[in-house]
This record gives C-alpha cells, structure tokens and sequence, in this order.
C-alpha cells in the first residue's frame, strides 16, 4: 500500500528541526509559509515562482504597511521554504519594496524608576524581574532557565540556547542568591509532589533523552519559574510541566508601571536595555557589556551609548549660562 507524502508543512517543521532552529523562529516561519500560501490561492510554492514572492511581499509593505522587521522575517522563511525544503535557488529578488527599517532609540528607565517597578512587584514576578534588570536577560531566556543553569558558586547564570543559538555567560547578581535559593526550595517541592503523582519529568533533549531515559527527572532539569500547571508536551505526548508563561510577568510589569505613573513606554526588554546602559554609565567597557548580552556585533551595543553623560551626548545647553535665574 502506497504512504501518502507528507504535508508540506510537516516536511518544513522536520527540516528546522533537523537544522536545529529554535521552536520560536518554527513558529514564525510557519505563519509566513502559510500566509504566502493562502495569498496565493492556495497554490503550492512548487508551482510559484521568484515574481509570486515579490507581489507577496510588496503586498505586505504595500497593503498590510508592516515595519521592516516584519517584512524580512517573511522573506527569510520564504527563502527558508524554496533552499532548504523545495531545493530551489533563489536569486536576489528584484523590484521588491523594501520596508524602510527607522532607527529607533531604546527607552531607558533611572535607576530610581526601576526601583520604583521592582517595588510593585512580588513574588516569582519581582524575582523574574530582577533577573532581566541585574543579568540584562531577555524575557525568553529567562523563563527558559533551568536549575542547573544558575551557578551559585562562581555566581553567574549559564543562558543556553539564546538568540541565534548561542550560548553565553552573565552575571547573578549578589542581592538574588538568596531569594533565589528560597525560590529554588518551593520549585524543589513542587517537583518532588509530581514525581510522587508519576509526573516529574522536564522537557529535555530528544538525544539526551535517548540517552538518559531519566535524566528529565532530575531536579536540576526542572524550570527555575515553572508554570503553575502540567501541560501535554505535542512532541512526545507526555504530561509535564513546562516553563511559566513570558505573559505573566509581561501584565505584571505592565499594571507594576501603570500604579508608578511613570511616563515612559515600559515593556520587560526595557529592563536590559537599562541594564546595559547603567554598566556603561558605571564605567564598563563595551565589550564586556557585549559578552554579558549576547550581541554578536559590537554595533548593536553602541545604541546604548546615547544616553551617557548629561543631556544629549552629554553636550552642556548654552541655555543654562544665557539664564542666571529661574524664570
């Protein structure tokens, strides 16, 4: 009896997963196949060529006005879909219309408004928090962490896995070893309650797995933020109990920023782009704040050199001299 093929999309997911992409660039890459799809009448890519891809993402720039980050995350799954899964060459596509990409400066809080945000938060969500201010973490890697990633002897935080694959070292802040090890002792609880109801296992590598069939019962295995409820894992269908929601602590900082009537636009990455910026203020040198944030060029951490010394590049406002009283 003859197998049916398999799904385009499901040869796609294989492929990234075989290429080891994260499950977050899966997920984006999937939305923009489908959408080109259905753009196209449902027609398979096969049968489109590089003048179906331009009209599709000139109509996103054109129709849909999306920002230029959007419009190149579409273009590299398209790419993705024709090399890597149809194996057809790509040549560069002309006449498309390219977003314009604006040059956005990062918002910065003082370190008396981080305070101020911090204040209003408790519990895991102050400590999740304090953890994207004093290590410069993104929300993902955060609640990502494992136990076995915090290093409490050499006080530094291993993130696996971060943007683009990479791993990289950062700092544990001296006023989180403690609240963290108290925090580890209720997760420790939790864990040792679902391995005596028969669950317990974390969600670890497929070869580690293979490997270790045990290995993700394991404490240090286990998620530093856990989500308050199990979970079926799609992979592999068993129950487990995956990582907190990053939504969680996005509400929370939210309505923590909202009751600090702070007027600034305030999200979780504002964070690191505050820690950056206050370990340059504090004299640091860019590379190491490089290293710490994971940035493969040292371009992307100069942005936040903007707001060094005082005022605008640190330039002293004639006006201040031409005024010799408040007026």
């Amino acid at each position: 009896m003859d197998r049916k093929p398999p799904r385009l999309l499901d040869t796609v997911r294989a492929t990234m997963r075989r290429r080891r992409l994260s499950r977050r660039t899966e997920k984006t890459y999937i939305y923009w196949i489908r959408k080109y799809i259905f753009f196209h009448d449902k027609r398979h890519p096969n049968e489109l060529g590089e003048d179906d891809i331009v009209a599709f993402l000139n109509h996103l720039v054109v129709e849909g006005k999306v920002a230029a980050a959007t419009q190149h995350n579409a273009l590299c799954a398209l790419l993705f879909l024709y090399r890597h899964v149809l194996g057809r060459g790509i040549e560069w596509l002309k006449d498309v219309e390219r977003a314009r990409r604006p040059k956005r400066l990062p918002v910065v809080m003082t370190r008396e408004e981080v305070g101020r945000v911090l204040d209003e938060l408790e519990g895991p969500h102050w400590l999740m928090a304090a953890l994207l201010y004093g290590a410069g973490l993104r929300l993902s890697e955060c609640t990502c962490l494992r136990v076995k990633d915090l290093d409490f002897g050499y006080s530094q935080i291993v993130v696996r896995s971060g943007k683009g694959d990479k791993d990289r070292v950062t700092l544990l802040p001296a006023p989180l070893i403690e609240p963290l090890k108290r925090h580890l002792k209720i997760v420790q609880t939790t864990h040792e309650r679902d391995l005596k109801q028969g669950f317990g296992c974390g969600p670890v590598p497929n070869a580690l797995m293979r490997k270790y069939p045990k290995s993700g019962y394991g404490f240090e295995w286990q998620f530093v933020f856990p989500s308050a409820t199990r979970s079926t894992n799609h992979e592999t269908g068993e129950i487990q109990r995956f990582h907190v929601s990053p939504s969680t602590l996005q509400r929370a900082v939210k309505q923590a920023v909202r009751r600090t009537k702070i007027r600034k636009r305030i999200s979780c990455h504002t964070f690191r782009h505050s820690f950056a910026t206050h370990l340059l203020e504090d004299g640091y040198d860019i590379r190491t704040v490089q290293e710490l944030l994971g940035h493969s060029h040292v371009n992307t951490t100069m942005i936040y050199t903007h707001v060094l010394g005082r005022g605008g590049k640190g330039v002293r406002s004639p006006l201040e001299s031409a005024f010799s009283r408040k007026r």
